[in-house]
């Protein structure tokens, strides 16, 4: 979406009188589509925010699981083709908007003229461990033994593409480290074959890592964001352990149709941000170790940029495709 025309968009329409519809927005409940399967993270947080729209807009947001396809992606391609008139939102996940784009042969949408990105909504940090049976302590140590040891060293993933994959794929392009990937089909069968010492190293989200850390099963070696994390406070960031690019955040932002009345996106925005601000919602996020993260649409736009630019270049290092 061209940010400037958005913006000349919302000005005009703020002095110009609204119609009948934006201006008597929300008449009747608004769907709220989650590209994930119900009872996850996703959906806790999905659920969280709409029961706090809810309320301030004055009509239900409806949660619709729609799990399937790359990432989400024929779920968000529904919201993309939607009517604009703000009856239909969507929870999108990372990969769908700045990882999966660079893996598979054609997107069905364009999400800078087919969507309104509304608002970052969470971020879940990432943990890199190790079998505790290696005896490694720091990303000093695993780097030490990778070189060491090239190319007998591997890694678990949630699957091929998956951020799990290609947070594991920074660091060894950061560290310049010969180490294997090994897929599997979702993060608990990695952290399973990783306690067993099947594999030697999974980098996965903190929910994911978390009992195992606190059991000794695994090492954590250090946390892929920018801050020390409440759960872990004397595991380092990847920053302070020396590799400050090494940073893969999971995360999950809320988007609409292009083409959205700025009266009708300034509602949902508003009561999405109150709600993300809201200590209830804070406290929900946190018992599944996600940070609320409200922005402004210019914001998250500028945030998903960033992300492509990230992942764009080191997937085509790598060479994954998705069929």
């Amino acid at each position: 979406m061209d940010r400037r025309r958005f913006m000349a968009t919302a000005g005009a329409a703020m002095l110009a009188p609204s119609g009948a519809g934006a201006q008597g927005y929300p008449v009747r409940p608004i769907r709220l589509i989650v590209t994930f399967a119900a009872g996850g993270p996703a959906d806790l947080f999905a659920r969280t925010l709409a029961s706090g729209m809810s309320t301030r807009l004055g009509q239900q947001v409806v949660i619709d699981n729609r799990p399937g396809g790359a990432a989400g992606l024929p779920a968000i391609d529904a919201i993309a083709k939607a009517g604009p008139d703000g009856y239909q939102i969507a929870l999108a996940g990372a990969a769908a908007l700045s990882t999966v784009p660079f893996m598979v042969p054609k997107m069905p949408f364009d999400w800078e003229t087919s969507l309104t990105p509304l608002t970052l909504v969470s971020r879940v940090p990432e943990v890199i461990t190790t079998n505790a049976k290696l005896g490694l302590k720091s990303l000093a140590d695993l780097v030490a033994y990778a070189k060491k040891n090239p190319g007998k060293v591997n890694f678990g993933s949630a699957g091929l593409g998956s951020i799990t994959h290609l947070a594991s794929e920074l660091f060894k392009a950061e560290a310049e480290v010969d180490i294997t990937h090994v897929p599997y089909r979702g993060a608990a069968p990695a952290v399973n074959d990783l306690i067993a010492g099947h594999i030697d190293m999974v980098t996965a989200d903190i929910p994911v890592l978390l009992p195992q850390i606190q059991a000794g099963s695994v090492n954590a070696l250090a946390v892929t964001t920018d801050k020390r994390i409440k759960a872990l406070p004397d595991v380092p960031t990847t920053a302070e352990a020396g590799f400050p690019k090494v940073v893969s955040d999971n995360w999950y932002g809320l988007v609409g149709p292009a083409g959205m009345p700025a009266e009708v996106s300034g509602k949902i925005h508003a009561a999405a941000l109150a709600t993300l601000r809201s200590d209830e919602l804070m406290k929900q996020f946190e018992s599944q170790e996600a940070i609320s993260s409200p922005t402004s649409p210019d914001e998250f736009v500028a945030f998903i940029k960033a992300e492509r630019a990230k992942w764009g270049p080191l997937i085509a290092s790598i060479g994954v495709k998705l069929e």
